[in-house]
């Protein structure tokens, strides 16, 4: 285990959070105890899930399962929009924290905006209140655009430590970057995370250039794409089953890219409107 793949970013609250997870989505309980506990023992030090993954179970049974002390591995979930309010969302962190058979979340995030219910300055009070009681270490939202963050911000004075969001060469979300280095507590900022970094399905990694990039440096196809979006910089989640996978994953944390083969991979941004719109998208 190298000191890169073991990096981490400090986040507003002052927690420390690796730069380079594991996702989980769409494993179902099964699956998810036999690649999270493959994935711990390989290395990984940080597991994303949700309720709407419906694994929280398997996940927490994978954590146990790989024997890695709980106090090193970070754990981080997400609640839909029925919890939207101040007693919904510490419901939810109580119910997952029994699903996870865990006692404390190292973060919790707000899933999806959905604006149109427009809940979400209550639900993000809630998570404020509740990373005062200790049953969560760090608090962010994901899928979150400027307007949706102004609002919390301005309703708190509270910034997210995390905004997690869709984000691949093809969806580089340039404004959304910008606006995160720019807020938060501290001036530590608003740290991305980075979900579905490399695409969906395999057409960025099937993507000409990405071959090209990783055949000059030495790599895989999916190990230059996440050393790509490791460098804007921003922490990222990527999701495999297959073990080798799991493990040339988290080796991207030390593939060095050059600032030709950056652009070169940047050269594949489809723009903003390629990526989810959580204006209209949500649960």
């Amino acid at each position: 285990m190298t000191t890169a793949s073991r990096s981490t970013v400090r986040l507003a609250s002052g927690v420390d959070m690796p730069r380079l997870g594991l996702g989980t989505w769409p494993m179902d309980d099964e699956e998810a105890t036999r690649v999270v506990a493959d994935a711990v023992t390989a290395g990984y030090r940080l597991v994303d899930t949700a309720f709407a993954y419906g694994n929280e179970t398997g996940v927490g049974r994978g954590l146990r399962a790989s024997g890695v002390d709980r106090a090193e591995v970070f754990v981080t979930s997400k609640f839909n929009r029925a919890s939207h309010s101040i007693a919904g969302v510490a419901q939810a962190a109580r119910d997952s924290l029994e699903r996870l058979g865990l006692d404390y979340l190292d973060l919790l995030l707000i899933h999806w905006p959905n604006p149109a219910q427009d809940q979400y300055v209550h639900a993000w009070q809630g998570l404020v209140e509740l990373r005062t009681q200790g049953l969560v270490r760090a608090i962010g939202v994901s899928n979150f655009k400027a307007t949706h963050l102004d609002r919390i911000i301005d309703a708190t004075g509270v910034a997210p430590d995390v905004n997690q969001v869709e984000l691949s060469p093809y969806t580089p979300r340039p404004g959304i970057r910008d606006y995160a280095s720019n807020h938060g507590a501290a001036n530590h900022g608003i740290v991305i995370q980075a979900y579905s970094p490399l695409g969906q399905g395999n057409d960025l990694l099937a993507q000409p250039v990405v071959a090209q990039v990783a055949a000059r440096t030495g790599c895989t196809p999916a190990q230059a794409v996440l050393a790509w979006v490791l460098g804007l910089p921003a922490t990222v989640v990527a999701k495999s089953s297959d073990p080798q996978r799991l493990r040339e994953n988290l080796a991207a944390a030390d593939v060095q890219l050059s600032q030709a083969d950056s652009a070169a991979l940047a050269g594949l941004d489809r723009g903003e409107a390629s990526a989810i719109d959580s204006d209209t998208t949500g649960h």
